[in-house]
């Protein structure tokens, strides 16, 4: 390849066959990476049965690596375990970046320590916004300050991310660059066709755990049921407050006007959002908030609460914003609803238009690139540098950790030498500068 063209690997805990933002982010850029003919692999943990190699869309080479899930979909942070495999890998796919995605990924730090450690450039990706009063926020906070010690580059989804990550990871603002998210705007099309006339439905998709809201969302539906008849919730996601949502239904008899549709397919939701005609998100904190854009994307009226990122994501016309409480997200709706009964909204293909000017998966790589083009134009740097990155996070046991990292690694170079290592064949590239395709196709290797 070329010397404009480079090597990627996406590291990351999340990715398909689970689904969410962070996994759509890493698939779509990927795919136009590849497009642009760049070489990108994804190096992921095993999800059941799904281990070894598998190819996706366009040649997109994903490593399932058999390692065990300990928590929340992420691997245990063994530092020292995952070594050989991560090695090998770098080296047969012939790795000059790495590209690390998810605060929550303890694969991804790992990926990224090994490959600072091996000489190749790390970038990371923060999806996510923590406070800094609980325990966790505050453990995971100082987790990811170490991390990002000695990381070449960082980029946040949103500004609002970015002052989140320049202060709970101290790291140096001119080291953070802001590309948002964007939305496949090819898939995600209105259809009016598939909305009922008789009744507004109002939609929601998303994970049902605490950080989105769902005790929100249990108090509004039985509220919005008794004020208005025509009212009916269609909600997909699983999670673990799905509980709450069914004794709610059960509850107030309202089993025929609140459907749980369960977890979800990424390729089922645009026909869920096109059911609708009002979207509504109960995040108590995001930092951008994929589900609002693809939801305005099919034309439905967006009611999202006011936190984090989601501000900078739609202008004013296009979203109703609220602030995190019962009384204002019913006042959100009912403002929605008399809006939709008066005919006081833009029509959804227009919104659909609108969206597709602001938000381009080919601008968000374009953008990346810069970001790869400037962090392959730094100087690399010797083990001492690098302990001496570590030193500024003030935990000094880990240095430990990193050398030890070291010491296996060269062992791993005496004992399994990089000549005896086989250099994996390039896809053939010159097939792929097309525009991704909308389905994930997938064949075993």
């Amino acid at each position: 390849m070329d010397e404009s063209k480079h090597r990627i690997c996406m590291v990351s805990d999340f990715f398909y066959p689970n689904m969410g933002g962070v996994e759509e982010h890493i698939f779509n850029l990927s795919q136009c990476l590849i497009g642009r003919g760049h070489k990108v692999v994804v190096l992921t943990h095993s999800y059941n049965d799904r281990v070894g190699i598998r190819y996706m869309t366009n040649g997109l080479k994903v490593y399932y690596l058999p390692i065990t899930v300990f928590y929340n979909q992420c691997v245990l942070p063994t530092m020292i375990c995952s070594i050989p495999l991560i090695r090998y890998i770098f080296i047969r796919e012939e790795i000059e970046i790495i590209h690390g995605h998810s605060a929550f990924s303890a694969l991804a730090h790992e990926g990224m320590l090994v490959g600072r450690l091996m000489g190749l450039k790390t970038i990371f990706t923060d999806h996510s916004l923590f406070g800094f009063a609980d325990a966790s926020a505050v453990l995971t906070n100082k987790c990811l300050e170490i991390s990002l010690a000695d990381c070449n580059h960082c980029i946040c989804v949103s500004h609002t991310g970015k002052e989140n990550t320049v202060l709970r990871a101290k790291v140096n603002r001119e080291r953070v660059s802001v590309i948002p998210n964007a939305v496949d705007t090819a898939l995600f099309t209105p259809d009016v066709t598939k909305r009922k006339n008789n009744c507004i439905t109002i939609v929601v998709v998303s994970r049902l755990v605490y950080r989105k809201g769902v005790d929100l969302l249990a108090q509004i539906i039985p509220e919005i049921c008794a004020r208005y008849d025509n009212v009916q919730f269609l909600i997909g996601g699983d999670g673990p407050k799905r509980w709450l949502i069914e004794e709610i239904r059960e509850r107030n008899l309202l089993q025929h006007r609140v459907t749980l549709l369960g977890s979800l397919e990424h390729s089922q939701v645009r026909h869920v959002l096109n059911k609708g005609h009002i979207f509504l998100n109960t995040s108590l904190t995001e930092a951008y908030c994929m589900a609002i854009v693809e939801a305005a994307s099919c034309g439905l009226q967006v009611v999202s609460t006011r936190v984090g990122g989601i501000p900078e994501v739609l202008p004013p016309e296009l979203i109703y914003l609220v602030e995190p409480t019962v009384d204002a997200l019913l006042s959100g709706l009912e403002r929605a609803i008399a809006d939709y009964t008066s005919g006081n909204i833009i029509c959804p293909l227009e919104v659909h238009k609108k969206i597709i000017s602001f938000y381009n998966w080919y601008d968000v790589t374009r953008r990346t690139q810069i970001v790869y083009d400037a962090v392959r134009r730094e100087d690399q740097k010797t083990l001492g540098h690098q302990l001496a990155s570590y030193l500024s996070s003030g935990v000094l046991p880990y240095l430990l950790v990193v050398s030890l990292c070291y010491i296996v690694l060269q062992f791993l170079e005496f004992f399994v030498p990089r000549k005896y290592i086989d250099i994996a064949k390039d896809y053939n590239y010159s097939n792929s500068h097309v525009k991704p395709k909308d389905e994930k196709s997938k064949t075993k290797t």
